[in-house]
């Protein structure tokens, strides 16, 4: 069975399974691996690792970087430096102090680091209190990765009251959106406001995020319209 699907040149997915958070929701898990030009894998949010998908992996290339984009999500990486000892691993800010058990090699910012700049744009999202984001843009296909900001269950995933906590987080809106705690826990919004400025000069075509059926077309007025809220 195949795990990696193609999402476009050089950049495929993986849906890894299912993990249970607080108050038992649970939520899916995904991972992007791109293919930079000198032939290494660029590996964003990790899910657990087994070995049909270790040889997947190494069948496209051998893994260099190692993401962990958020604060939430970096369960997956101390299976993944086991696997790959010489692949470096990059942080979101605040999560190598939230997570001192794991050895990260540096820190995200907003400037691409020189192994994939000119390949992949970064953003960072600042002035929120759950989570502080990095946001991807994989030139190549015209991809932004969001991980957590952006997110859209299907009907059925959730039952009983946390299908009605979903609803009223906006979970489970016609397209992806910014679920309301996130919304609310952007304490510094003009700090926010500067992250999506940046985000919008990307020609994005496509729209990844970690929880939510991607956006194909138009990925940039899609990105406009799911951040409007957050404008003065």
């Amino acid at each position: 069975m195949t795990t990696l699907m193609p999402f476009g040149p050089d950049i495929w997915l993986a849906d890894g399974p299912a993990v249970t958070g607080i108050a038992g929701f649970r939520f899916p898990t995904r991972m992007a691996v791109i293919r930079l030009a000198d032939g290494g894998l660029f590996i964003w949010s990790p899910v657990a690792l087994d070995p049909a998908m270790k040889a997947e992996v190494e069948a496209i290339g051998p893994v260099h970087h190692l993401v962990a984009p958020n604060s939430l999500h970096h369960m997956a990486m101390p299976e993944w430096q086991h696997a790959f000892p010489a692949a470096k691993s990059y942080a979101a800010p605040r999560l190598a102090e939230t997570a001192p058990h794991i050895a990260f090699d540096a820190e995200l910012g907003d400037t691409p680091l020189a192994d994939w700049a000119g390949e992949i744009e970064q953003a960072i999202m600042r002035g929120n209190s759950i989570t502080t984001e990095a946001v991807f843009f994989h030139v190549k296909s015209g991809t932004a990765i969001f991980t957590d900001l952006l997110q859209q269950f299907p009907k059925g995933w959730f039952t009983g009251w946390r299908a009605l906590v979903a609803k009223l987080d906006l979970m489970r809106e016609a397209e992806p959106a910014v679920p309301r705690k996130f919304r609310l826990a952007f304490r510094d919004r003009a700090a926010a406001r500067e992250g999506i400025a940046r985000i919008l000069t990307w020609p994005t075509e496509k729209v990844l995020m970690a929880h939510g059926t991607p956006v194909m077309v138009n990925g940039r007025a899609y990105i406009a319209r799911a951040f409007r809220w957050l404008q003065p």
